[in-house]
């Protein structure tokens, strides 16, 4: 009986966290090309935010748009250090996720 109770592992033991990959590296940023409308630098801006936290997103096991929830979106932006996005960069991300399959 005492050869049972040696071979048995102990019950509480930790189990594995889920996997998260490494968050991408932002590439170095450029300046903008100077004599455009301010529309034109808020849009851009816009959407190279989305562009990256869709790319997080797909990276962290998000492929579809109806998984990808304007909290889920914040939460990637906190991970990647971004000011929270605001509702039409969130819309942004999620059509970036639909027609990127």
């Amino acid at each position: 009986m005492a050869v049972a109770a040696a071979t048995t592992e102990p019950l509480d033991r930790q189990l594995p966290m889920p996997f998260h990959p490494p968050l991408p590296t932002p590439p170095a940023k450029k300046r903008l090309p100077a004599g455009r409308p301010r529309e034109w630098y808020v849009s851009h801006n816009r959407r190279l935010k989305a562009m990256r936290l869709a790319i997080a997103l797909l990276d962290s096991g998000v492929y579809q748009p109806t998984s990808a929830g304007d909290h889920k979106i914040r939460t990637t932006a906190e991970r990647l250090g971004m000011r929270p996005p605001s509702d039409t960069t969130c819309r942004m991300v999620r059509a970036l996720i639909r027609y990127g399959r």
